[in-house]
């Protein structure tokens, strides 16, 4: 048991932290194309893809080696490996451990790399059951609130306070104010003003998300392995030294070779009540100025059931819960993983639905920031032909902004009915169009049960999907980004609970993309000091330079973000508010966020007073037909071609089925052209830019030749057919 170990664990990541050049995929490289058309015939191991193994059950050194060679034989190049129930030791015992060592020993005779799921399960951060156990003190928490009280004017309260007690706070019931109610040695008293009043008794409890184990002797997704407290640095390095220490104990000789990084999985507060730390209060104070315990009792609520001033300070208490959870939880992880030349990748949980997201992990991009692998899920029926699904986006972009080359997807694993392999294929070019690059498909159990893979694993096209898969994830993952044009992610909004931010958000993705415009995702932080400001843009440390900022519609924007889009515009910046200007400007507080006013946005492009279609929210079976088209007002229409002006691809007519994604290699532009439409695609392409000479790479084969192209104005016209759902990438000389 280790006590200081968040001392323990930094001296050692940092001892032994060598200096020295990365591999090539832990960075971005800008490779020519004849050095890319090359390797792609037969990418690197470290690309993948992979299948999420349960090594579980009757385990033995023979059953790994006949699923190693199995998954070999299948087309993949590395494998995702978790402890597994029923194996015949404990998880992180000597006996388990001196088993994984074997089984590493054999990924490497086969030239396959492995990435370690950091848990026996999933949240992440449980550690098979060892904060329970062993460091209970550092299990998760949260705020509840224990008691309320209706009072009228002149009534006296008293309780007697449990050591729990945080705060006790007075709401005034038929008008604002609240009044923190001082408590001393387990007693409250307080006489009631004039007024209606509720008192509520607020106590911070160990309380923990469900955690789904492995190691649980009853086999159900409950609370009984708790959590670590995900804002506490001390507990991660706890976790650290728990798992990820031990792994190095053993195994520590093949990072950063034959095995890649730790693979993490859906952290978040799916709690009851307020994600807490003992240190949050004063977390809070330093970063926000004031005390958070009086306005305590209205944060329950639902936002929109909230006063103003409840839904701005719920704005402040999720701007810190944020900024906590990214340095409490993930940046450690990446810390590490960077000094021991591994690489971290983790997902959330509801990266399909944003306003979920920000109750239970505050915000993608601070979480993300530090994640060397940010990746996202697809695993029931978020992607599917009757779905407008955007959202992988959010992955590529983080980074995109903060110069990583890849970014990850968990594919297929609770999908109802299962892919097959033509619907697999459908839902990996969704989010390879979108930017992801890397790609673990679930679920693959030992074959201690008589069976290895599912279903859709075992059909005869397969093998040839995974070469396709492959080639796709290497190709994706050379040259940089290229897009151009950033969305404003509206979390601030969202912490104040404006869904109609959310929908506008996911909307303008929408129309983005049937208008052929790659753009990536951009927050707050990045507007406000991420990105590199230049003349006219803002680059990403991947180089890529965005000259259009679009805002889909927020009440609320930080007067940091606008004072640098300002200059952004001034500079030559395109900048593009749609739907609704916002009508307030937050500073260092959302509480006291001054009213916007007209001439704050006068530099910029405004089109507001219609709104775009809201996109249907994914249905849980997949209906008979498509979704419907969006409708997009005239306005936008005309505002989006002003602030984008010429794109880097046309069409001679309109059509909504094309998605496009573009890279930038060192002597070419490489484009990922996707019909996501059920009827074949026949179009005059025009790609804009300095251009000799057009290819058709094929990742199902490694083949390239020649596109028939005629040079025109500023660039070249291409004559392009894709069957129904075909995916197919050009690189232009």
């Amino acid at each position: 048991m280790i006590r200081n170990a968040g001392v323990l664990v930094t001296v050692l990541a940092l001892a032994q932290c060598v200096t020295g050049q990365a591999p090539a995929w832990q960075k971005i490289e800008m490779p020519a194309a004849n050095e890319v058309a090359k390797r792609w015939i037969n990418p690197p191991s470290e690309y993948g893809p992979e299948p999420y193994y349960g090594m579980g059950g009757a385990i033995t050194v023979d059953v790994i080696r006949r699923d190693l060679d199995t998954m070999k034989r299948l087309g993949y190049r590395a494998v995702t490996v978790q402890y597994g129930r029923g194996a015949p030791f404990a998880y992180l015992s000597p006996e388990y451990f001196a088993f994984f060592r074997k089984f590493v020993d054999e990924a490497k005779k086969r030239d396959m790399r492995v990435w370690i799921v950091d848990d026996a399960g999933y949240p992440s951060g449980f550690a098979g059951g060892k904060f329970s156990s062993e460091r209970p003190e550092l299990r998760m928490q949260s705020l509840v609130a224990a008691e309320t009280i209706t009072v009228a004017g002149g009534e006296v309260v008293e309780r007697s306070l449990k050591p729990e007690t945080v705060a006790v706070t007075a709401t005034r019931l038929d008008r604002d104010g609240t009044e923190a109610i001082p408590f001393a040695g387990g007693k409250m008293r307080w006489k009631a003003p004039e007024g209606s009043w509720k008192v509520t008794i607020v106590e911070h409890r160990f309380s923990t998300s469900p955690t789904r184990s492995d190691t649980n002797p009853k086999n159900v997704k409950d609370g009984s392995q708790s959590l670590e407290d995900y804002l506490d640095p001390a507990a991660t390095a706890q976790y650290l030294a728990f798992t990820h220490e031990q792994y190095k104990r053993y195994v520590g000789d093949e990072f950063g070779k034959t095995i890649l990084g730790f693979r993490g999985d859906e952290p978040d507060y799916s709690i009851r009540g307020l994600p807490w730390t003992p240190k949050f209060f004063d977390r809070f104070r330093e970063i926000k100025g004031y005390d958070l315990r009086p306005y305590l009792a209205g944060l329950f609520a639902k936002p929109e059931e909230m006063p103003e001033q409840e839904r701005r300070v719920r704005a402040d208490y999720s701007d810190v819960f944020s900024q906590m959870f990214r340095d409490g939880f993930f940046k450690p992880q990446g810390d590490w993983c960077a000094a021991n030349h591994l690489e971290y990748q983790v997902h959330l949980n509801h990266e399909e639905m944003e306003m979920n997201l920000v109750r239970s992990e505050g915000e993608f991009f601070r979480d993300m920031q530090y994640v060397q692998v940010p990746g996202i899920d697809s695993i029931w029926h978020q992607i599917w032909k009757d779905t407008i699904s955007d959202f992988p986006r959010l992955a590529s972009s983080v980074s995109h902004v903060y110069g990583r080359p890849r970014a990850f997807t968990e594919s297929f694993a609770a999908y109802r009915p299962e892919p097959d392999v033509d619907m697999a294929r459908y839902i990996l070019n969704e989010q390879f169009v979108r930017g992801v690059n890397l790609v673990e498909t679930m679920y693959f159990p030992a074959s201690t049960g008589g069976h290895a893979g599912s279903p859709y694993m075992h059909e005869e096209g397969y093998p040839a999907l995974l070469e396709y898969v492959r080639r796709m994830s290497y190709l994706l993952s050379m040259g940089r980004p290229a897009a151009s044009v950033a969305l404003y992610l509206p979390s601030s909004a969202m912490w104040m609970g404006d869904e109609a931010a959310d929908r506008a958000f996911v909307s303008t993705e929408r129309m983005l993309s049937e208008r052929q415009i790659d753009f990536d995702i951009v927050s707050e932080d990045a507007l406000a000091k991420d990105l590199k400001a230049g003349k006219g843009a803002f680059e990403t440390r991947s180089g890529n330079r965005y000259t259009t900022v679009i805002l889909p519609g927020e009440i609320v924007i930080s007067e940091a973000a606008l004072d640098r889009l300002r200059e952004f515009a001034k500079a030559g910046g395109e900048v593009l508010f749609l739907d609704h200007l916002p009508t307030l400007l937050s500073g260092k507080t959302y509480r006291d966020a001054r009213e916007a006013k007209p001439t704050d946005f006068a530099w910029a492009k405004v089109e507001v007073g219609a709104q775009l279609a809201a996109t249907p929210t994914p249905p849980a079976q997949p209906p008979a037909e498509p979704p419907a088209a969006q409708v997009v007002p005239a306005g936008f229409e005309k505002a989006l071609r002003e602030a984008v002006k010429q794109g880097d691809v046309s069409l001679e007519r309109p059509d909504k089925s094309l998605r496009v994604m573009k890279r930038r290699l060192r002597d070419a532009d490489l484009y990922l052209l996707f019909n996501e439409g059920p009827k074949t695609f026949n179009e005059q392409m025009i790609v804009r830019g300095k251009a000799n000479r057009v290819e058709d790479w094929d990742p199902g084969t490694g083949k390239v030749t020649e596109v028939k192209s005629s040079a025109i104005a500023g660039g070249r016209s291409i004559a392009l057919s894709l069957h129904p759902y075909e995916a197919r990438v050009l690189v232009v000389r």
